[in-house]
């Protein structure tokens, strides 16, 4: 591999170049085979060696699905890591998807206004997949899906639902209420989540975890839910808040 070609792939730990060239480095064995399994396009995959040959499943897949490998040394590998330590197994892939879902079939959206942490953007995606919901529409003003950061939170979640990120965030919220979804926001001062009943068609809104939800949202708001508080803690994360109500909205 070539200096510009090793300086080319690095660039895609900037968030303005993976949005150029709607391209993201993966890394990690896991990480790597779920976007595999999930119908991401690898470009290429660079690797330590050993770190290749010792793994033979890993290794099986990827010469199946004859993606081009690159062998580097530890040095150029690091220069396309943002972690201190990396697997030896890092990844390009393009981010669009074979196919997607279709939020016609989804009875359940969530939505997420300003949740700019990547920590809690990843895990409320994992949330989102664990109990199902397929569809995630994201403010602009929220943590990027495909940061190396929320990759990792989300566990490879990130790979298995449509999260988008929408300029106009709030026409969208009110063109799906147009097609008969309702906006439930969570928010300290609401209905007790285990007393709501669920009929309709909703898409449920987590907001920014310090300032809550903006007066825009709650103007498209058709319903407020909260968790009861029992002890003293002035308020739970968005996603440890995502995964409560999640649990209660599915079961």
């Amino acid at each position: 591999m070539t200096k510009n070609e090793l300086k080319y792939y690095s660039s895609l730990l900037n968030k303005k170049q993976r949005r150029e060239e709607n391209k993201i480095l993966v890394e990690g064995r896991k990480l790597i085979t779920e976007a595999i399994g999930f119908g991401y396009e690898c470009e290429i995959l660079f690797a330590a060696k050993e770190s290749f040959e010792e793994d033979k499943d890993f290794s099986g897949l990827i010469q199946k699905r004859k993606i081009k490998i690159e062998f580097l040394k530890a040095a150029e590998l690091s220069k396309l890591s943002d972690t201190k330590t990396n697997q030896g197994l890092i990844a390009v892939f393009r981010t669009a998807k074979l196919a997607d879902h279709t939020s016609a079939k989804q009875n359940m959206i969530v939505a997420l206004e300003n949740v700019s942490d990547p920590g809690n953007m990843g895990t409320v995606i994992r949330n989102c997949d664990w109990f199902g919901v397929k569809e995630i529409i994201l403010s602009s003003d929220c943590a990027e899906v495909f940061s190396p950061k929320v990759i990792r939170a989300s566990a490879g979640s990130v790979f298995h639902v449509v999260a988008k990120e929408y300029k106009n965030f709030y026409d969208e919220l009110a063109l799906r209420k147009k097609a008969g979804y309702k906006i439930v926001c969570a928010d300290l001062k609401g209905e007790d989540v285990y007393s709501f009943d669920l009929k309709d068609k909703i898409i449920v809104v987590f907001a920014n975890e310090g300032n809550g939800p903006t007066q825009h949202i709650k103007q498209l708001t058709d319903i407020f839910v909260t968790i009861p508080k029992r002890g003293e803690t002035e308020s739970l994360n968005v996603a440890s808040a995502s995964a409560v109500i999640l649990s209660e909205l599915t079961k």
